[in-house]
């Protein structure tokens, strides 16, 4: 067919009473001119016509993935492709009696070709994990890492096709004969390799996921995971500094995830205080009459070995079980801890129904600050060590008693 096509024009010049020489080359640039020409409106046909009613299409559609497969960058390096294979297809009939030029400029063309499909790919896995992102059970996984690699491994691929079509090598003896660099290949992409089987090991176990709350304190990591990628994971700590953990730190070393604590219907309040063990003692009948009055034990309960630190202990369960911000269906008590030298530990242990971090806090505050001040009237009294103070206020009373 290439070969009728050149007769043909060689003869329509010949007839225009042109030498054999300026035929060649008059052919060479009139084919040169109808290949750019072929190219250039096969370009406008993808970018006037054929993209504009792809868009048209999906712009129809109630599905959301085809807004990202067949997004505006996806389509523009489609329509980089096309027109260089039109080239690299009609390159032979300006070319065919140049078997050096063509040789090189067909390299020139498939090189062209690798370099826009390793583009488009790329575009391709990027415009899938923004996909991923929208999609309720992939949007919290750590795709990043997985998508980085495919395009490494594209990357890769390309290369190896690029060398070897202008070595003029076939791409499987450079895949053998890489072999031999196999141990060089893995210390330089040692980092990313072992990234990689830990990220796939943080997504198969569900064990990390952006926007997640971690605590790593070897890496001094406190705060809230921002970014998951081959080589590196972002901590946004609470006072807004970065931490960079290696991914695989997280799979072989422990850390703390409260994003069990996030997903549950609390966050666990797990204080104490000291009570001052002199100050425990049975209830006295006017205190008893008292509590009765209350309504904080009934007449029942109001026996002489009813003891006032016993009474406090349920005083305080009923105070929260009624507390409008504390999660009764889940575990609520007060407890008595092991004696120790500086008090007897009563501890309150149950759940708020905030779990954002500043309101916990004051609701722990507020529901601390009320159990202080109405601990006097069960005659209990806090444990603290002597100040300063109290040592000045004693030699004080000490030298009044003298005098």
């Amino acid at each position: 067919m290439d070969n009728v096509l050149t007769d043909s024009l060689e003869e329509l010049l010949t007839q225009y009473g042109l030498g054999q020489e300026s035929i060649s080359i008059t052919q060479r640039i009139i084919w040169i001119a109808v290949i750019l020409l072929i190219a250039y409106l096969t370009d406008l046909i993808c970018r006037k016509v054929i993209v504009p009613t792809i868009k048209k299409i999906v712009a129809t559609t109630k599905a959301t993935w085809d807004d990202y497969l067949f997004s505006n960058k996806v389509l523009d390096s489609v329509c980089h492709i096309i027109p260089s294979i039109v080239i690299y297809i009609l390159l032979p009939f300006a070319f065919y009696d140049v078997p050096s030029w063509l040789s090189f400029l067909m390299k020139i063309s498939q090189v062209y070709i690798i370099a826009t499909t390793l583009k488009l790919i790329c575009v391709f896995l990027s415009a899938l994990y923004e996909l991923s992102n929208q999609h309720e059970q992939l949007k919290d996984r750590p795709l990043k890492g997985v998508y980085q690699m495919l395009k490494i491994i594209a990357i890769f691929v390309g290369t190896i096709g690029i060398i070897s079509v202008l070595i003029d090598k076939s791409p499987i003896a450079l895949f053998a004969g890489l072999g031999a660099a196999a141990t060089v290949l893995m210390l330089v992409f040692k980092d990313t390799i072992v990234g990689l089987v830990a990220g796939v090991q943080l997504s198969a176990n569900d064990m990390l996921r952006p926007g997640d709350w971690i605590v790593m304190e070897k890496s001094g990591a406190n705060g809230v995971v921002t970014e998951v990628t081959l080589t590196t994971i972002k901590v946004r700590n609470w006072d807004n500094t970065i931490t960079t953990i290696p991914p695989y730190t997280l799979v072989s070393d422990s850390f703390q995830n409260w994003r069990g604590m996030q997903e549950s219907d609390g966050r666990r309040i797990k204080r104490s205080i000291n009570i001052d063990m002199r100050s425990v003692r049975f209830c006295t009948p006017e205190e008893l009459k008292n509590y009765v009055a209350n309504g904080w034990i009934t007449p029942e309960e109001a026996t002489p070995e009813t003891i006032n630190l016993g009474v406090f202990r349920k005083y305080l369960e009923n105070y929260l079980r009624q507390h409008p911000l504390v999660n009764t269906n889940m575990t609520l008590m007060v407890r008595q801890l092991q004696p120790t030298p500086q008090g007897l530990p009563i501890e309150l242990y149950f759940f708020s129904a905030n779990k954002n971090w500043v309101p916990y806090e004051q609701l722990q505050a507020d529901i601390f600050d009320y159990v202080l001040a109405v601990l006097p009237q069960f005659g209990l009294r806090i444990f603290q060590s002597p100040s300063g103070n109290d040592f000045q206020s004693f030699l004080n009373s000490s030298a009044k008693e003298e005098i």
